[in-house]
């Protein structure tokens, strides 16, 4: 795609002030300012407008590591919400695919595509959650048949369904489960009598948190990463 199409599509921008951007020097195509308004864009080109990246127009996926203290919301009158976290342009119709709570960290998937969104959080789908989860107490080796064969949590009828339960040390273990229950995990460990101080996600089906990644940093997800969940 054109250049100066490309960034009028993805900003909402006219083409007539994007014209004048890039005669301005303020884009850069791969680390180079870039004055061609005909350029022919490729999915590999990084582009930037005044410094801030562009996503390409169209369907947008994105991994963020969520900080502590952040919401996952499109908007909130009390904290910062992972869509603030975001430097990029157009970014009005992007939206957390699914949760975590305010003092949980980790893999936050952010999209446009309301489809693409509901296949990662619709219970239908069996969609494998990882969590690392460090506890006040130790966790004893019973824990993980508990967890297999389902909890019974508080105020709820039905139990939960078979989650998988990996011990690393006396307070740390990694869970694995597919539901996405009001605060699950940390209910499923105060079912045990144990408390939950600490709770990261690591993983979303096959799509990984990024190791370079720092708290409240993004990156857009690679090909093979987005179609794994359509």
């Amino acid at each position: 795609m054109r250049l100066d199409k490309y960034l009028s599509q993805a900003t909402g921008l006219p083409r007539s002030l994007i014209k004048r951007q890039i005669k301005c020097k303020n884009v850069e195509v791969n680390g180079q300012i870039c004055q061609d308004h005909g350029y022919k864009v490729v999915s590999s080109d990084a582009v930037l407008l005044e410094g801030r990246e562009v996503s390409a127009p169209g369907p947008k996926y994105l991994m963020l590591n969520k900080p502590e203290g952040t919401v996952c919301a499109t908007e909130d009158a009390e904290h910062p919400t992972v869509i603030d976290l975001l430097d990029l342009e157009n970014i009005r119709d992007l939206h957390p695919a699914g949760r975590l709570d305010i003092d949980t960290t980790g893999l936050v998937l952010i999209t446009n595509d309301g489809q693409w969104s509901h296949r990662v959080t619709s219970p239908k789908h069996h969609c494998d959650k990882v969590y690392l989860v460090t506890t006040a107490d130790p966790i004893s080796p019973d824990y993980a048949e508990q967890f297999a064969t389902g909890i019974t949590l508080r105020n709820e009828e039905t139990p939960t369904l078979p989650a998988t339960l990996d011990i690393l040390s006396d307070t740390q273990a990694r869970v694995t489960l597919q539901e996405g229950r009001y605060h699950q995990v940390k209910r499923m460990f105060a079912a045990m009598g144990n408390k939950v101080i600490a709770l990261h996600r690591e993983q979303i089906g096959k799509i990984v948190l990024d190791d370079d990644l720092e708290p409240g940093e993004f990156r857009f997800l690679t090909d093979e990463e987005a179609k794994s969940f359509r």
